[in-house]
């Protein structure tokens, strides 16, 4: 009878530590989320600023600047982290595309404003690469944990759920940028 109640407190300690474990990984993915959300933000907070400042030099690139502003707000209303990972991806297409039109405007380019903004923004998106090289470690450790035998019982039991990792398609990554004029 004492060996079944020593096995049985081992068992229910071993389910209580693996569950409090999960439940830590689950929490950094929700904080490594929210760190790339913070960038994200500050991302949408400077393109509008960098749209007017271009528009200025920029008076035949109206298409330019729609998509840009068309791609943020899809990103922006984006729900759920799938929809908002694709609508991400597209909107640093449509950001590369507006320097690679600015490209083309040498008054721009010289432009403090516009130089300072770039600048802004070029260091908002290495945040963000460096936020989503993070969550995404600490997405597949948690997926790793999951799915392992026997923690992945327990997953099963109390509803933890694979994360989708925060990936650039290879065709949007590779390709280059299609400049139309």
């Amino acid at each position: 009878m004492f060996i079944i109640l020593i096995i049985l407190v081992i068992i229910g300690l071993w389910l209580g530590f693996t569950y409090n474990s999960l439940v830590k990984r689950s929490q950094r993915v929700k904080e490594a989320w929210a760190d790339i959300d913070v960038q994200l933000k500050r991302r949408y907070d400077l393109v509008p600023n960098l749209v007017s400042t271009v528009k200025g030099y920029m008076t035949h690139e109206k298409e330019v600047f729609e998509k840009v502003t068309e791609a943020r707000t899809r990103a922006m209303a984006a729900s759920g982290k799938g929809e908002k990972l694709e609508a991400e991806n597209q909107f640093s297409q449509t950001l590369k595309s507006l320097f690679a039109v600015a490209e083309n405007y040498p008054e721009l380019k010289a432009n403090q404003n516009f130089l300072g903004l770039q600048q802004e923004l070029v260091d908002t998106e290495d945040k963000i690469q460096a936020a989503r090289r993070f969550y995404n470690g600490v997405v597949r450790d948690y997926n790793i944990a999951i799915k392992v035998l026997p923690v992945s019982l327990i997953a099963g039991w109390f509803g933890f759920k694979e994360e989708p990792l925060f990936d650039v398609k290879e065709s949007q990554e590779r390709e280059a940028v299609k400049v139309e004029f």
